[in-house]
């Protein structure tokens, strides 16, 4: 077989050249050998794909990004004496509370403690940068400065760490108008001192000299008037800002102007309506704004626990008979606590003993009574059956 197939494959190539002066047959070196012919037609080739081995190592250096500082950790115990500056100290303190802000009740203190006049405007405005800038931080801020309003025991001549802190926030709050229908950056920088507004409002605490604590009444004033110039440009940005501050301080604002008996939240309120029918918002933020006004109509999601409890009646209850029993007549026709014959009936129904294996349910008898099958059925059993089952028994105790 392998020599008439060697004979036809010279015969082939020597025909397929004939005809075709440019080609040349084959030379002896250019012959298939016949082994490899005959492995080839064996089995096909596998082509093996190479095996890349992976460069990685469970030991490798731990991944940093590249603006982390680690130092602060180090040399924390030491205080600011590793830094050559305190507002280097000040910066990298700050730093760690934004990636460990579980820390803060731990090593406050201990930052309070090395603060010196000389830093507290910078120290300002390093907290307003990074609360501004870094949107998880505003709440953190926040809580910071209640903390040194309260705990610095420095008081320069100039004003103390709360006076200038408002300071610092009534000079962005002068350009609100002008910032609310301003470009995408100088929008992104208002909408980042709305957010952290509200979190002083409500976090920033003033203490009484009888021990009361309240909150900074001017801020409350200046929350209405952010709300008033986002409201004012109604664009996407500008009404999910404003949305975003109500679901944040919505509940503590109308309960400070309920209880100087204002109105401002229903104005509001209704303002937001007249946007959504008006302005030429786009519909998610239309949807936004309409949740936010479903969520104020249910007291803010807050839920209060009534004071005395009533039993449930009919007249006081309106799902009362949904837990109560439903019944059948003979009928067919269902009858429950609703109706007024429920009580005869029901009661109709306890004073019968044995209505359940006598009971005619539907018009038929359950008791199987008159049955020529019922009645054929035997208790007791087969001779062989309960030999077959005495059998098991004892088996089963064996086992």
């Amino acid at each position: 077989l392998l020599e008439s197939f060697d004979y036809s494959f010279n015969l082939f190539t020597h025909h397929r050249y004939v005809g075709h002066p440019l080609r040349a047959p084959p030379s002896s070196q250019d012959k298939i050998p016949q082994q490899n012919l005959e492995s080839a037609m064996a089995k096909p080739q596998v082509v093996v794909a190479p095996v890349l081995m992976s460069k990685l190592s469970v030991n490798a250096p731990e991944l940093y990004p590249s603006d982390y500082s680690s130092n602060y950790t180090e040399s924390y115990e030491d205080g600011c004496e590793d830094y050559p500056t305190l507002s280097e100290y000040v910066q990298d303190f700050l730093n760690h509370l934004t990636e460990q802000p579980g820390s803060f009740e731990t090593e406050i203190e201990q930052f309070a403690e090395t603060l010196n006049d000389d830093a507290l405007q910078e120290l300002v405005e390093l907290i307003y940068q990074l609360a501004t800038s870094i949107l998880n931080f505003s709440y953190m801020g926040a809580r910071l400065c209640n903390y040194l309003s309260h705990h610095l025991t420095i008081s320069p001549q100039s004003a103390n760490f709360r006076q200038l802190l408002l300071q610092r926030c009534r000079t962005e709050y002068e350009v609100k108008d002008q910032a609310a229908k301003g470009n995408e950056f100088t929008q992104k920088r208002f909408h980042a001192f709305v957010h952290f507004l509200g979190e002083l409002y409500l976090n920033l605490e003033i203490k009484g000299t009888n021990g009361q604590v309240t909150r900074v009444g001017i801020l409350q004033v200046g929350l209405r008037e952010l709300l008033n110039a986002l409201f004012s440009n109604p664009m996407d940005d500008n009404l999910i800002c404003a949305v975003k501050l109500l679901k944040l301080t919505g509940s503590v604002l109308e309960d400070a102007w309920k209880e100087k008996g204002k109105m401002d939240m229903e104005e509001i309120i209704q303002r937001i309506e007249n946007v959504v029918l008006d302005a030429n918002c786009s519909r998610d933020v239309k949807q936004m704004l309409l949740k936010l006004v479903e969520l104020r109509s249910s007291n803010w999601g807050r839920v209060h626990a009534t004071s005395t409890y009533r039993e449930a009646t009919p007249e006081n209850d309106p799902n009362y008979f949904m837990n109560e029993p439903t019944f059948y007549a003979s009928d067919g026709v269902p009858f429950t606590a609703a109706d007024l014959d429920y009580q005869e009936e029901y009661q109709e129904l306890l004073e019968r003993k044995d209505f359940f294996p006598d009971y005619e349910e539907n018009g038929r008898d359950l008791s199987g009574a008159g049955d020529p099958y019922l009645d054929d059925i035997d208790d007791e059993m087969d001779s062989e059956i309960e030999a077959a089952y005495e059998k098991f028994c004892l088996e089963s105790e064996r086992k």
